[in-house]
């Protein structure tokens, strides 16, 4: 199993300084690029300073600057916001100047907030049906000389200026939950990314199961690589186990928050949540974020982590957004790459 980081720039009070948080979000990525991570992701997100990431293309390529090893990912593009052409051409312009650096990850996004001001009208149901149209086209105009007449984009004969450098496009990830996206996945040659929400092990194994089912469905096509997405922590000893299950807590409470798209937003910061409404949370609680994600100490992580490579993940991503300092979100990443990954070496 091999590992990589999954990171943004966050911002919880109108207090914080951007600039400081762009610096913390590039040193955090130079410490997995320095410590042997394979990989670092950033995702797209608009009007939200829960993640800051409006265009993940111009963050990966100021981290190709400044890193050396690892592999640059969008975690992820959200495709209904895309033209195919755009999307082909910008990404191979980011694969030249990564020198073949790229992965993209592409989904159908999770936010209406989102969906409400950038495509009107818009649900998830439409928004998966975008991206289903939105690969392939990809793909397509990667290889050059490709016309569509398609649901959402039609348009004549085109091509991906300029071309990527790696052969065939960078390697595309969709971010898979129920059978069908699984299959759209296996079906063209994409990889998966899944990420469990609230269910522990239970469901990490169930999506896994689903994902070796799409495989079975298409016997003739190669296994692509599936990737398992999990807040982590890496903790001192049981008491940080627990400061940290609380920080974590919190900021899923803040992501639901967010799902439902029901408070007031003011600057890109939504209304305070009260202590009484994260305690009354109907499946968010402490104990449940340790049971559902790793955030534990060293030795336990590693027991986790080892069960989710025989369940045959070929890579675990390290999901570090937490709203926690960036002290603490430090000495947990730094743990994890001296405590946690030579286990696997």
């Amino acid at each position: 199993m091999r590992f990589s980081l999954f990171v943004h720039m966050e911002r919880t009070s109108p207090d914080q300084d951007q600039r400081a948080l762009y610096d913390e979000f590039v040193e955090l990525a130079k410490i997995a690029d320095n410590g042997g991570m394979h990989a670092v992701w950033t995702g797209e997100h608009h009007g939200m300073d829960f993640t800051i990431a409006p265009n993940p293309f111009l963050n990966l390529i100021d981290l190709g600057r400044q890193t050396k090893n690892v592999r640059l990912g969008t975690g992820t593009i959200i495709a209904p916001f895309w033209h195919p052409i755009r999307l082909a051409g910008e990404a191979a312009m980011a694969d030249l100047i990564l020198e073949g650096r790229l992965d993209l990850g592409i989904a159908r996004g999770a936010y209406s907030y989102e969906y409400e001001r950038m495509v009107p009208g818009l649900d998830a149901w439409d928004a998966g049906q975008r991206m289903r149209e939105l690969i392939p086209a990809v793909k397509e105009l990667w290889k050059g000389d490709y016309a569509q007449e398609g649901t959402y984009h039609s348009f004549p004969k085109s091509t991906s200026s300029p071309k990527p450098v790696q052969e065939g496009g960078p390697p595309i990830w969709v971010a898979a939950r129920d059978p069908n996206s699984h299959e759209f996945a296996v079906s063209t040659g994409c990889n998966v990314q899944v990420t469990p929400l609230w269910q522990g092990d239970e469901e990490i194994t169930r999506l896994m199961e689903t994902f070796y089912a799409a495989c079975e469905k298409f016997p003739g096509t190669r296994r692509p690589e599936i990737m398992l997405l999990n807040h982590t922590y890496i903790a001192r000893d049981q008491e940080d186990v627990l400061q940290a299950a609380k920080e974590i807590n919190e900021f899923y409470c803040y992501f639901g928050a967010w799902f439902k798209n029901e408070r007031e937003v003011s600057q890109g910061l939504i209304e305070r949540l009260t202590d009484a409404e994260i305690a009354a949370h109907p499946f968010y609680s402490p104990e449940a974020m340790v049971r559902d994600n790793v955030i534990a100490t060293s030795g336990d992580a590693i027991d986790k982590i080892k069960r989710y490579e025989a369940l045959g993940y070929d890579e675990y991503s390290f999901w570090i957004d937490s709203g926690m300092s960036f002290e603490r979100k430090k000495a947990s990443l730094e743990r994890f790459i001296s405590d946690v990954m030579p286990a696997f070496a």
